[in-house]
C-alpha cells in the first residue's frame, strides 16, 4: 500500500497560523514561513514535519523564527528549533539521517529591490508585506547546499541524560555538562555563564 501525503499546507494557511501565535503579521514572519516551505523542497520533505527528522538552525529570533516553525513544524520546545544568533534573516534547514543541509537567505539586495518598485504612496511596510508574499522564491532567497561544521548529533544529544554539576550542584540536561579534570561541572561554572550573581 502506498502512503498517501497530505497536502502541503498553503502559505495564506500558515501565516494565519503564525499571526495567531504573534497577536499580527509581519514581513519576517512572512519570509520565515516562505524560507521552510521551499526548504521543504530543497531536502524533498513534506512540511510542517511532526516527527524529528528535521533540525532548523536559525540566525535571528522574533518574528522570523514564529514563521519558520509554523512552517516546518520545528519548535524550541521539540528540540528541533535551535537559535544560533548571528543576527540574521536566515536558516539552515538539515535533514538529521542523512545531514544533508540547505541555507536560504534573503537575497542581499532584496530589500533595496522592494523598496525601488513600491507604488507611489505605498509604505515600506506594506510593499514588503506585499512582496515577500508574491514574488517567486527565486527573487526572494538564496538556497546555499553546505556541509555543518558543528556536531549535529552533539547538538541533538540523548534525551533524558542527566547529570550533577560539582559546582553549583544543579542538573544538568541533554548533555551539556562539561568535564574538566575529572569533574562534571555545568558551562556557568567553568566561565562560560552569561549572569552573575548581584
Amino acid at each position: 500500500m502506498t502512503a498517501v501525503l497530505a497536502p502541503a499546507p498553503r502559505l495564506d494557511e500558515l501565516l494565519a497560523l503564525s499571526a495567531a501565535l504573534h497577536r499580527h503579521l509581519c514581513p519576517r514572519q512572512v519570509l520565515g514561513a516562505r524560507m521552510g516551505l521551499l526548504a521543504g523542497r530543497a531536502l524533498d520533505m513534506a512540511v510542517p514535519r511532526t516527527d524529528k527528522k528535521l533540525m532548523v538552525l536559525a540566525e535571528t529570533d522574533g518574528c522570523f523564527a514564529d514563521g519558520l516553525s509554523v512552517a516546518t513544524g520545528c519548535w524550541l520546545g521539540r528540540r528541533t528549533l535551535r537559535l544560533l544568533d548571528h543576527g540574521k534573516v536566515a536558516a539552515t534547514f538539515v535533514e538529521v539521517r542523512s545531514g544533508q543541509a540547505v541555507r536560504i537567505a534573503p537575497r542581499t539586495d532584496l530589500r533595496a529591490r522592494v523598496r525601488a518598485g513600491r507604488a507611489d504612496g505605498q509604505k515600506r511596510w506594506d510593499a514588503y508585506m506585499d512582496a515577500y508574499q508574491t514574488w517567486s522564491d527565486e527573487a526572494l532567497f538564496t538556497v546555499t547546499p553546505v556541509r555543518l561544521t558543528l556536531d549535529l548529533a552533539a547538538v541533538i544529544s540523548v534525551n533524558g541524560k542527566r547529570a550533577i554539576c560539582g559546582g553549583c550542584g544543579e542538573e544538568i540536561i541533554n548533555e551539556r555538562e562539561v568535564r574538566r579534570d575529572g569533574a562534571v561541572l555545568c558551562r556557568d561554572c567553568v566561565g562560560e555563564g552569561y549572569w552573575q550573581p548581584r
